[in-house]
């Protein structure tokens, strides 16, 4: 994964795409600063999953800023944020469709066993195992959430 971005950021470069490098550079400072963190807490460097679930959250960020910034009547910001999210997501794992969640949550409820609500953490975690990077887990909680209700 670090070397992919590494390698984009080279092309980006090279074509002149000053925003796309200024996102790409973003992407390598978080890396790095997970890295910096995971080292003082005596951890190895960041591993590709832990790279995805940064990208996600980068991800989130910037749909909540791109929210704000259109309800402040700041669109030019809003579309900023929608092109750095663009980029951001060529790193990331295909996102499941609606289908495709509803099936990987019915899966993980007959795989743990979970009868009630008491059970959601469970599923949850087996989800997060399973499919980290892929799925909206904000939405999935709450579908987990009226499958065992």
């Amino acid at each position: 994964m670090r070397d992919r971005i590494a390698a984009e950021v080279k092309t980006a470069m090279k074509a002149g795409e000053k925003a796309r490098l200024s996102t790409l550079r973003l992407v390598q400072a978080a890396v790095k600063d997970r890295d910096i963190a995971n080292r003082g807490a005596g951890k190895e460097a960041a591993s590709d999953d832990d790279i995805v679930q940064l990208l996600a959250k980068m991800v989130k960020q910037r749909e909540e800023s791109a929210k704000a910034f259109d309800d402040g009547g700041r669109p030019e910001l809003a579309d900023k944020e929608r092109e750095e999210i663009a980029v951001i997501r060529e790193f990331l794992p295909r996102q499941m469709d609606e289908a495709e969640a509803q099936a990987a949550i019915r899966a993980a409820i007959a795989e743990t066993g979970a009868a009630g609500i008491k059970d959601m953490g469970k599923v949850m975690a087996a989800l997060r195992d399973k499919y980290a990077g892929q799925m909206d887990f904000g939405r999935a909680s709450a579908q987990v959430k009226a499958a065992l209700s």
